[in-house]
This record gives C-alpha cells, sequence and structure tokens, in this order.
C-alpha cells in the first residue's frame, strides 16, 4: 500500500486545494443527468447523430464539448475565491478553442478518400479504422502543439511529455487492481458488444489477419497518446498555468462527454478516473504515468473482450 500512498496524497491535496462540496455536487448532478439523456433518452454522442454536413457534425461535436467543459468552469465563480483567471484572455481562447480541437478530430474524414485509393475491399474497413486513429491523432498533436509553441514554450517542455518522477511501481499496481474489474465488466453483454474492437476483423477474408490485427491494436494505441496529451497534458497542463488545481474537473468533465458512445459504467467511471488521471498530470506534469494506466486498461479490455468471446 505504500507504493499507492502517492495517489491518496494527490487525493488528499486536492480535497484541500481545489474541492468544494457543493460545486462537486452540482458538477455530478449536471454530468449524471447527460448521462441520463444520453443513454435512457436520446442519444447525444456524434456517432450517434449524424447530419452527413461537415458543419452540422462539426458544431454538435463542438457543443456536447463545449457545455459542460465551460459550464463546470463558470460555476467555479460562485464557488471559489480564486477567480482572477476569468479575465486572462488566454483562459478564456483556450476554453473556446479546446472543444474546437477535439471536435476537428471527431470529424476529421479527408484522409478516408485517400485510404480508398490503395485498399479495397473487406480490407478496406480495418485500415480505415486504423488511419483514421493515426490521422486524428496527429492533427490533436499538431494544434495542441501550435499553443505551447506560441504560449508556453519558453516555460516548459511540451505539454506533458517531462520525465515521470519517482517510481512506476505505483501506476503497475493501479493498473493491476484495475484487472478483476475488468474481468467483472467483460461478463456484461454491453462490454461485449464493443470489445475487442478489433472484432471487426474476425469475419473479414483478409491475407496476413495477424499482421492486420497488430496493426490495428498499434494504431489503437497510439490514439491513446493523443488522448493523453490532450486531456492530461493540454487540459490540465496548460490550464494549471491560469486557474491552477481548479482545471481538474471542468476537464474530467470534458473526457467523460467523449465516452457518451461507450457502455455506460465506462462513462461514469471516465469521470473519476478522469479527476484521478488528471491529478497525477498536474503533480507530475507528465502523462508517462497515466498513459501507462490508460493504454494498460484499453489493452486489457481488448485482451478480456477476447477470451470472453472465445469461451462464449
Amino acid at each position: 500500500m505504500n507504493s499507492l500512498s502517492v495517489f491518496f496524497k494527490y487525493l488528499h491535496s486536492f480535497y484541500h486545494t481545489a474541492f468544494k462540496g457543493w460545486y462537486f455536487f452540482i458538477v455530478v448532478l449536471m454530468m449524471s443527468a447527460l448521462l441520463y439523456v444520453n443513454y435512457f433518452q436520446f442519444p447525444l454522442s456524434q456517432k450517434s447523430i449524424t447530419y452527413g454536413h461537415w458543419g452540422a457534425d462539426f458544431s454538435t461535436s463542438y457543443f456536447l464539448y463545449f457545455t459542460p467543459f465551460a459550464a463546470a468552469f463558470i460555476l467555479q465563480y460562485f464557488f471559489f475565491a480564486h477567480k482572477a483567471f476569468f479575465k486572462n484572455p488566454w483562459f478564456i481562447a483556450l476554453v473556446l478553442l479546446a472543444p474546437a480541437f477535439f471536435a476537428l478530430r471527431v470529424n476529421m474524414h479527408l484522409q478516408q478518400e485517400l485510404v480508398t485509393r490503395f485498399v479495397s475491399g473487406d480490407a478496406l474497413i480495418a485500415w480505415n479504422a486504423c488511419i483514421n486513429w493515426i490521422v486524428r491523432a496527429m492533427l490533436v498533436i499538431a494544434l495542441v502543439w501550435i499553443i505551447w509553441h506560441i504560449k508556453d514554450r519558453h516555460g516548459e517542455k511540451f505539454y506533458g511529455t517531462a520525465s515521470l518522477p519517482g517510481s512506476w511501481k505505483p501506476y503497475l499496481l493501479l493498473l493491476l487492481m484495475m484487472v478483476p474489474l475488468i474481468c467483472i465488466a467483460a461478463t456484461q453483454p454491453d462490454f461485449l458488444h464493443r470489445y475487442p474492437r478489433a472484432q471487426i476483423l474476425e469475419s473479414l477474408p483478409i491475407k496476413y489477419k495477424t499482421f492486420t490485427y497488430l496493426c490495428y491494436e498499434l494504431a489503437y494505441g497510439f490514439d491513446f497518446i493523443s488522448i493523453e496529451i490532450f486531456f492530461r497534458g493540454f487540459l490540465i497542463v496548460a490550464f494549471m498555468r491560469l486557474c491552477g488545481m481548479q482545471c481538474i474537473i471542468p476537464a474530467a468533465c470534458f473526457y467523460c462527454c467523449i465516452h457518451l458512445g461507450k457502455p455506460l459504467g465506462e462513462a461514469i467511471s471516465s469521470f473519476f478516473g478522469g479527476i484521478l488521471l488528471g491529478l497525477v498530470s498536474y503533480h507530475t506534469k507528465s502523462i508517462r504515468g497515466g498513459l501507462l494506466i490508460h493504454l494498460g486498461i484499453a489493452w486489457a479490455m481488448e485482451l478480456a473482450g477476447l477470451i470472453a468471446h472465445r469461451l462464449a
């Protein structure tokens, strides 16, 4: 347990520095309402709402991300003494730009036409997914890099790329603790409907299936690097220079929104997981520990889903 004490220290610091009971209650109520509407009334995720017009799809994504993200910040004005950052032009600009960056990522389709020039038939399904992950990940990283280059390049390394201080052991132990929960999740129909993501390859009569499967999982993993750079690098390290630890809960709200198309349990846990991973990034200025946990969980879910399907 001593190895995990670092996480308790982070939570203790958060509780005494940036936690307000009524603020947290209202934010949880807001996110609960969002989850209820998405899963029991009307699907809000971008994959469920597609108008076939780029501008409309982008706007839908943008407001889905922007609304809870900005609302979580606006609520802080009424609960926290530290509110000078609301007058900072950079803060306003980043709150407006961050959802736009991720909405661009979600709606980036230009690469698909290029893929069809080189791949056809059943293999197109697999390689289109791989290229989509890679292109969209690189797009997000490039946009965040532009902000860093303009705003913070003289003050620190690229967001989240600092070396991880201390030992890797706490992160490995936390990842190990997640394995039983993943095994339990692998018994649920909604989990098995989505995982493993690579199950789409099983029924495809394509050559070099093992090689394709490996490329698919590596591309899937590469996407998580961009997710960590964006949510724990950009939304934490860039914002902490403006508003301190108060950036963590809004970032967790944003992070929860990108999980709305996934199983309900995963969406709920993403909010609390986003807080914990945000705290790690805040205190270390590094995404490396969070990336180990996030990527480890993602590939463990793939493996658990694969085994569950094979045993069914």
